[in-house]
């Protein structure tokens, strides 16, 4: 599977939680990932772009606050001309946004940007719905050890 994310620094980075079984490193993620996205995951407004190829449109705040659950570390958010934030992790001196690809090679900047919090985050129950909805659907999609 071709990694289509921004990474720096992940190459020690293992999972803290053991939830999801076959998930030990940012790379396993990403690949069970691919196979959890879907249009219900995608964020309402952005629907209208989703498809099978470009799959990480409108996934930005429910895949980097799954990712936080397995990695630990904080989230950050980019600030979008638009509004709103667009979201990636940071663990210690590792930083990725498994999302970045939406964005089709537009450089995008990953210092200096407001933390995000899920608890502010989820106060819109649509997005904690689709955050429950990514967890179900990346528990079924990593029931295989890729190790």
């Amino acid at each position: 599977m071709e990694m289509k994310y921004y990474a720096k620094d992940v190459e020690g980075l293992r999972a803290i939680e053991t939830k999801y079984p076959g998930i030990y490193t940012v790379e396993d993620l990403y690949d069970a990932l691919t196979r959890s996205w879907c249009l219900e995951t995608c964020a309402p407004r952005l629907r209208h772009l989703w498809s099978p190829e470009d799959m990480t449109v409108g996934q930005c705040s429910v895949t980097a606050f799954l990712a936080q659950d397995i990695f630990g570390g904080k989230v950050y958010g980019i600030p979008l001309p638009e509004g709103g934030f667009h979201c990636y992790n940071v663990v210690g001196d590792a930083v990725f946004d498994l999302t970045s690809a939406q964005f089709h090679g537009e450089e995008l900047v990953y210092i200096g940007n407001p933390e995000q919090f899920r608890e502010e985050q989820f106060k819109d129950e649509e997005k904690k719905q689709r955050y429950e909805l990514l967890c179900a659907a990346l528990a079924a999609a990593s029931c295989v050890d890729y190790a």
